[in-house]
């Protein structure tokens, strides 16, 4: 059978673009710092900041994207059935890079991914709203910013740029807080590499951004399945 190729064609409004690639830095940077500061006078949890930091994200993207994520559903209803075979031959393709890659960061001796330790933590104080987080909140805001706002905009005008932001943005965010205290930590990098590439690949493959939210979803979901079995074990 003739694989199913579509010309990508997907694209926000400039206002939406504005509204997605706006709120990186709110996300990333200035949200974070707000609650951290509230959080000297609440003693907030750090489960608590980072369902804040998501609901917050989640809602905003979702109001200020409604008329995207419509017209993005619109298209996966065309594409059919066919996403969730793309969806489980990208999360393939995962595992056999997640494996490769293991040995990589055990011949670099980096094996304890903080961000890693740190969802397991989180999962520790409570299993149910992290995976809320995790499995939900998390996919909807990461993809609406980082490849329906970067890889979007950019793909209009070269695709390898497209790529190499997106992958390179994201990989970045989920690890610059720790490699600010230990610049070792950078390697972990290189974790966050085929995932983002994957996504990329999926939401241009099938020209709809909840395809690729629906395998960062599964990518999450299975993670977190995983914690929660490791937990009940130890």
């Amino acid at each position: 059978m003739e694989e199913r190729k579509i010309p990508f064609t997907s694209a926000m409004s400039p206002r939406e673009y504005a509204a997605a690639l706006g709120y990186i830095p709110v996300h990333v940077y200035l949200l974070p710092r707000l609650i951290f500061a509230v959080r000297g006078e609440r003693e907030l949890s750090a489960l608590t900041l980072n369902a804040v930091c998501y609901v917050a994200a989640a809602l905003v993207l979702f109001l200020c994207l409604r008329r995207f994520f419509r017209r993005e559903f619109d298209t996966l209803c065309d594409y059919g059935p066919g996403v969730l075979l793309e969806i489980a031959k990208h999360y393939g393709m995962l595992l056999l890079c997640n494996m490769a890659l293991s040995v990589v960061m055990l011949l670099l001796g980096k094996m304890d991914n903080p961000n890693n330790e740190a969802i397991f933590s989180l999962a520790g104080e409570d299993l149910g709203k992290t995976m809320a987080v995790a499995v939900f909140l998390a996919p909807v805001a990461e993809e609406a910013m980082f490849r329906g706002g970067v890889f979007g905009l950019l793909r209009r005008y070269s695709r390898a740029a497209a790529y190499a932001a997106s992958m390179l943005l994201f990989s970045v965010y989920h690890i610059w807080g720790y490699a600010a205290a230990d610049p070792t930590a950078w390697l972990y990098l290189l974790q966050y590499l085929p995932a983002s590439f994957l996504l990329a690949r999926i939401y241009e493959k099938t020209n709809t951004l909840w395809a690729s939210i629906f395998l960062h979803m599964t990518v999450n979901g299975v993670a977190m399945l995983a914690i929660s079995a490791l937990g009940r074990l130890l």
